[in-house]
């Protein structure tokens, strides 16, 4: 096979990717004067090398079998999360119950869910936990088992069995990635048994995740997005995902004051 030399604009876009990290399809075709169509051909071909990861909107680096370190999650997309935060506190009534996995996005719905009253909550995460200890009216359980160090995470086969004990009313997971078939992707084997036995032990599941994991590739499989009731994103999906949903009976909820309901 002849060696891959990628054009002179594909080696602007991966000099582009290594500095921002992520950049949004319509930044390319801005900075190259380009139709979003060449972007696109241009974006899939170095993908198919294994030069980038073509996300939802755009595309980053090299896709790894390893989710990005605790502290570089907790610091990206801010605003993202907080707006998608605040989207799923609303579906919450006060009283409810309700499974908070890990994640930084579910840390962000914990801070969002504080001026609630009367929740109860079931966590296997030491950060949401504490963040939910500020408010003297929720009862408060966390899970039993190992505790991962960097990112306050309760795992392993205790966890996933003390987690069986309980129904809750809502069940609201994080993932690393939704794959174009609908599928529920995770980097770390630890956090899969964990999300589908909160997806298996609740009324109702919520999926909270930004519009970059839509496309994003991870090693493992989770489940697919029709075992979830609600979807809540940051930012309108593009067609493909929102036939998708419709066609499961998920409703996506898009937090910037959009939704499209399935």
């Amino acid at each position: 096979m002849d060696k891959f030399s990628p054009s002179k604009r594909q080696a602007s876009i991966l000099q582009m990717v290594e500095k921002f990290g992520f950049v949004a399809t319509e930044a390319m075709v801005t900075e190259f004067e380009v139709t979003p169509q060449t972007i696109r051909r241009d974006l899939n071909e170095l993908s198919d090398h294994g030069l980038l990861t073509r996300f939802h909107g755009g595309a980053g680096q090299a896709a790894s079998a390893e989710n990005p370190p605790y502290e570089d999650r907790l610091h990206t997309g801010v605003e993202a999360k907080r707006k998608i935060a605040e989207a799923t506190a609303a579906l919450i009534p006060n009283g409810a119950s309700i499974f908070l996995s890990t994640g930084t996005t579910i840390e962000a719905v914990a801070q969002a869910l504080l001026g609630h009253k009367r929740l109860h909550v079931f966590t296997n995460n030491l950060h949401v936990a504490r963040i939910l200890m500020q408010n003297d009216t929720f009862q408060i359980i966390v899970s039993c088992g190992q505790i991962r160090p960097h990112d306050g995470g309760i795992i392993g086969a205790a966890s996933d069995d003390f987690i069986t004990q309980f129904r809750m009313d809502v069940g609201v997971v994080g993932v690393s990635g939704v794959d174009e078939d609908g599928s529920l992707l995770e980097y770390d084997p630890q956090e899969v048994k964990t999300a589908r036995t909160i997806l298996e032990n609740s009324q109702k599941g919520i999926l909270v995740a930004d519009s970059l994991k839509f496309g994003r590739r991870a090693m493992i499989r989770v489940g697919h997005v029709r075992e979830l009731d609600a979807v809540v994103t940051d930012s309108e999906l593009d067609a493909h995902y929102q036939t998708l949903f419709e066609s499961e009976g998920v409703e996506c909820i898009v937090a910037n004051g959009g939704d499209n309901e399935g």
